[in-house]
């Protein structure tokens, strides 16, 4: 349900069509920025589908929901035997994208050694699988990254590698912020109702001018991601007849500082929830928390209350935290620098008393 055209009205929508045409028809590297839930995933797309590449493979990958330890397996695939596991040769995803593009969405997340590999990748085009001694495989791949993250700042506080940062950076396209074109709300709206509704059998929805005031006065701060999501909730709830002001969800239509303080009181309860379902559910961090973390649906302050609660519950060894969120142990560095360069490592006071383990 995701629109394959760019769906809008502002300025910047069409000065991005422009872009895309302009950018499609090269085979140029692509860095696509913003915030998460932009649709930056939507652009990427768009220009693939776009040039004359469009009939072979588009392959996508989130590289910030997969682990450090299978990242370079999944690009550039291994032989069999080559690890523990490994059972039978496996072509990598930019083997697969030859002729095509590869999409590194979250690019912004990989660690220095993936980058490294990354990097000479793209200097060459030369794919090594994980237990191959050489390689003479080189293929022909489009790439384009995209990230939530400022590289530049990643870059000058040395947690983002330069000359990769100017590979990626050829042709680069900044996706503004919903709430900074207010113009594509009712496009969007109108879209996705539209796609909703049908989708689940139900006469189209319409909007009272209050109702669409109020959607376009919102901040957005879930972006296009969340505008989707309160389509379908009102799909739900009102099928077929015409939306009110009094039929949207609290959060629209409150001041942005109303909306954070109405979920302060709850903040307690999402730690707890997390902690409960990564300790007792056996799900892994970086799933249940680190994602939702980079999709900012979840804060700093959120993180690091969890990370306190986790010490707390391991006598302050990070070690056994790691265990505890079911952090694989080649992982475990990669989840010291995540809190670090988050600002969410908490050290142990001396005269806590307690005894502060980093391994």
């Amino acid at each position: 349900m995701e629109p394959l055209e760019i769906v809008g009205a502002s300025a910047w929508f069409a000065n991005l069509r422009g872009e895309i045409e302009r950018t499609a028809v090269s085979s140029a590297k692509v860095l696509i920025t913003g915030e998460s839930g932009v649709g930056k995933d939507i652009v990427a797309r768009r220009i693939h589908a776009s040039g004359p590449r469009s009939r072979t493979p588009l392959v996508a990958i989130n590289c910030a929901g997969v682990p450090d330890t299978l990242l370079e397996s999944e690009l550039f695939g291994h032989l069999r035997g080559s690890f523990t596991d490994a059972y039978r040769d496996k072509p990598g995803l930019l083997a697969m994208a030859d002729r095509g593009t590869i999409f590194l969405d979250e690019v912004g997340e990989m660690t220095a050694r993936m980058q490294g590999l990354l990097l000479r990748f793209l200097e060459t085009g030369e794919v090594q699988r994980i237990g191959e001694t050489r390689s003479d495989t080189r293929v022909d791949v489009r790439v384009i990254a995209a990230t939530n993250r400022d590289l530049r700042q990643a870059v000058s506080d040395g947690q983002f590698r330069r000359d990769f940062y100017y590979r990626l950076n050829v042709i680069n396209l900044h996706v503004p912020p919903l709430r900074e074109r207010t113009e594509d709300v009712t496009p969007l709206l109108e879209y996705f109702t539209r796609e909703c509704c049908a989708q689940a059998g139900v006469s189209p929805l319409t909007y009272s001018r209050a109702a669409i005031e109020m959607l376009q006065a919102h901040h957005w701060p879930g972006n296009i991601r969340e505008l989707k999501n309160v389509v379908e909730r009102l799909v739900v709830r009102v099928p077929g007849r015409v939306v009110e002001a009094s039929d949207l969800p609290p959060e629209i239509g409150r001041p942005q500082n109303a909306a954070v303080a109405g979920q302060a009181g709850s903040r307690a309860e999402i730690v707890e929830s997390m902690f409960h379902r990564i300790t007792r559910g056996r799900e892994s961090f970086w799933s249940v928390t680190y994602i939702p973390f980079m999709q900012r649906d979840l804060t700093r302050a959120d993180l690091r209350a969890l990370i306190l609660r986790g010490l707390e519950e391991t006598a302050w060894n990070y070690r056994s935290l790691a265990r505890l969120f079911n952090i694989e142990e080649d992982d475990y560095r990669r989840f010291l620098n995540c809190l670090r360069k988050h600002q969410c490592y908490i050290a142990v006071p001396e005269a806590s008393g307690k005894c502060h383990m980093v391994g």
